[in-house]
């Protein structure tokens, strides 16, 4: 009996080593997401955690929730220069290209060539239009997680209270303005209603510059070269100048600087009958417009143009073999068809992942909801988002003279050269690095 006691309590001793051996080998990783903590997309995402880690036993994957996108890419360096970087992070799509510059990301490729395919094949999964700020010299960057486009929203009933049409939105800059001097209110000097409202806070007004800027016929940077960008030229001075006189002209938006939540709020409270938003703010503004509401392209002036914004998963450098492989079955398990199709669904953003919209539930989403098409028909004419050296101090050098051309502060043409030369002084480390010295005898 002893003997048989001690065999069974060998073999209950050996069982519970392999048990502690799984635990012990179970990879642990955190993912960076850049929104609040509190919130429904942060709800959301701990709920995906929670199917990944019970879909993957051998990985415990963890999102620690980091603010907004220039937060996020703060918290994301200083934990790379502390030596513990997360295993993922949702990054803005237009930094990938700094930290590669820097040296600070891992490249892809080796992963997607393990798995027996190649950076073309893996690439054709996504939009074409996600390719740039993800793919580029000469290697995979990042993987498009959710994405976006400014989109032009508009309160039907204010529309057909003025006469105009709502099912035939303004197209051009001249209808936009035109339009936005019907739908402005004014009672005693005081305006009740504005025409139009777009947000004026950090990142986003940069890249609703960059979609104005484009749909002028120009280029915001030189997407080849992380050290050029096109503050001061014809085709931005013009966009700048179409934003000052719907400002102090036309007097169709507030001239003051008015942040995102803003803008969504006077939407809602009927305070401004067109805005400029997200399309990441497609599902926020269906769950809470009371008014009809309509959903456009953004007008355009030479050509219908944007930029594309959101974000895409990344890999810094300095993980252990283990936490790379565990990350990049987190990232291909939340880019498949069926997670990236729900995300979508729930956030508003549109599924980077092509595959996606092929899913019964995705067709029947959109059978029910046409404004979330409005986006993915404004991608074939989506570019690269704003990606240089520095971006943020260089993007903040246009955006603090835009604001000094919308608070009346400045004209447009002064407030782009004083922006060129900024942006130009933030950029030098990198130029210079990368300047072509030839021999002086030549």
């Amino acid at each position: 009996m002893l003997t048989k006691s001690l065999k069974l309590l060998g073999a209950t001793g050996l069982a519970l080593g392999v048990g502690l051996g799984v635990a012990q080998a179970q990879t642990e990783i955190e993912m960076f997401f850049p929104v609040p903590v509190e919130g429904k997309l942060a709800k959301e995402m701990q709920s995906l955690m929670e199917r990944f880690n019970e879909a993957h036993p051998e990985i415990e994957a963890t999102a620690v929730y980091t603010g907004s996108y220039d937060e996020t890419n703060l918290k994301t360096r200083a934990a790379i220069k502390a030596g513990r970087p997360p295993a993922a992070v949702i990054m803005s799509a237009n930094f990938i290209l700094e930290y590669q510059l820097n040296d600070e990301i891992e490249p892809l490729d080796p992963l997607i060539e393990a798995e027996g395919s190649s950076a073309d094949a893996f690439m054709d999964r996504f939009w074409p239009a996600l390719h740039g700020n993800a793919r580029f010299a000469d290697r995979v960057w990042a993987v498009p997680f959710h994405n976006s486009t400014p989109l032009l929203y508009i309160n039907a009933d204010h529309f057909r209270e003025v006469g105009l049409d709502p099912d035939n939105p303004p197209a051009t800059w001249q209808d936009w303005a035109a339009a936005a001097s019907k739908l402005v209110k004014r009672e005693g000097g005081e305006t009740t209603r504005w025409g139009l409202m777009l947000p004026e806070n950090y990142d986003y007004l940069g890249w609703i510059m960059t979609a104005l800027t484009m749909s002028n016929g120009g280029l915001y940077y030189n997407p080849e070269y992380g050290g050029e960008v096109y503050y001061d030229t014809p085709s931005m001075l013009g966009a700048l100048t179409f934003v000052h006189d719907l400002a102090h002209e036309f007097e169709v938006m507030p001239a003051a600087i008015t942040d995102g939540k803003a803008v969504s709020t006077a939407f809602f409270a009927g305070q401004t009958s067109m805005v400029v938003l997200s399309t990441g703010s497609l599902s926020f503004i269906r769950e809470n417009m009371k008014d009809d509401y309509r959903v456009a392209f953004v007008p355009r002036n030479v050509r219908n143009a944007v930029a594309i914004g959101g974000a895409s998963l990344m890999m810094p450098k300095g993980l252990s073999e283990e936490k790379k492989q565990a990350a990049w079955t987190l990232m291909n398990w939340l880019t498949s068809p069926e997670i990236s199709g729900h995300w979508s669904r729930f956030t508003g953003y549109f599924a980077p992942n092509r595959q996606a919209y092929e899913l019964p539930e995705m067709k029947q989403f959109i059978a029910d909801n046409p404004d979330a098409k409005v986006a993915l028909d404004q991608l074939q004419y989506a570019r690269s988002w704003f990606a240089t050296y520095n971006t943020v101090a260089v993007r903040k050098a246009l955006e603090d003279q835009v604001q000094a051309v919308i608070t009346g502060d400045k004209q447009p043409k002064e407030a782009l050269e004083a922006a060129q030369e900024n942006a130009d002084a933030q950029m030098r480390p990198y130029v210079e690095a990368t300047a072509l010295k030839l021999p002086a005898s030549m």
